[in-house]
């Protein structure tokens, strides 16, 4: 789905093919693709970006979109607790409204609300040290509300 403001849902994202799940962070951007069947989401890799710089992450975005194939496209939006929106998401919207216009593809916004926390209990219980969950934990946040957009359109699809 191309974003609209207040629209949020994924409906419009293609059936088939590879999605992408971004994770937007200030230093850290946590990357997830599915299968082309639309079946699983797996971490895929974290782009490093320079402080306040959008502009390298836009294009490091550009070129991930590239190299995985994919044909759509899920930003993660950190909304408040409360549900109310921080600067954060406001920086999500911004996002996917440049990969919109820079890709083509439609872009979905994904309330990603606990899943840094979520990632991190995965990730204690696989063992993994502190240094790897510091360079892994946006890919696998990405991963986990990549596979949520994945079941919801499967329930939609088969509903």
């Amino acid at each position: 789905m191309s974003y609209q403001p207040g629209k949020r849902r994924s409906d419009d994202l293609p059936a088939v093919g590879r999605l992408l799940a971004i994770d937007l962070g200030e230093v850290r951007i946590g990357l997830a693709v599915s299968d082309p069947t639309q079946t699983i989401a797996s971490p895929s890799e974290t782009l490093s970006v320079p402080r306040n710089q959008d502009g390298p992450a836009l294009d490091g975005l550009v070129n991930a979109v590239t190299r995985h194939e994919v044909v759509g496209l899920v930003v993660g939006e950190p909304r408040q607790l409360d549900g109310s929106e921080g600067e954060p998401a406001q920086r999500a919207r911004w996002f996917a409204e440049r990969l919109r216009e820079r890709t083509g593809l439609p872009v979905a916004l994904w309330d990603e609300r606990f899943t840094t926390t979520e990632a991190e209990r995965v990730m204690i219980a696989g063992d993994a040290s502190r240094e790897e969950r510091r360079e892994s934990i946006d890919g696998v946040a990405a991963s986990l509300f990549l596979q949520a957009v994945l079941e919801m359109q499967r329930r939609r699809r088969a509903g």
